[in-house]
């Protein structure tokens, strides 16, 4: 588990700077401002949890199920927070009416913030 949160925080870095820089050139030309700032949220956020993976593949052990659900449910809502957010931003580009990605998106969230409390929970614990 710690090799596969590392290798997401890696992963989750390099498409946030690959993703923003295609933000901030191609697609500034193509998306409404609106749209733009939104993509750019899911950036943003996709790369606040590549720092917390990496932060966290290195201080968890994850010799316990909450210690790996710590991981699982900031990869898992990441997933579904960013990428939704990308493809809810470029449905009109692609043509597509992508309108029940809508309620994925806070469902994302909610992960990704069950994954920040139960860091809290750990750190309370274990008092680190």
């Amino acid at each position: 588990m710690k090799t596969l949160t590392l290798v997401f925080g890696a992963v989750y870095g390099m498409l946030s700077v690959i993703l923003g820089a295609f933000g901030a050139h191609a697609l500034k030309k193509i998306l409404s401002v609106e749209r733009l700032e939104s993509f750019e949220t899911g950036v943003r956020y996709q790369m606040y949890a590549a720092f917390f993976l990496l932060i966290i593949g290195y201080i968890l052990k994850f010799e316990t199920t909450s210690e790996k659900w710590v991981s699982i449910l900031m990869i898992a809502g990441t997933i579904l927070f960013s990428f939704s957010i990308y493809l809810l931003s470029l449905q009109d580009y692609l043509g597509a009416n992508l309108k029940f990605l809508g309620p994925i998106t806070p469902l994302g969230g909610l992960m990704m913030i069950l994954s920040w409390g139960m860091l809290i929970l750990y750190f309370a614990k274990n008092r680190i």
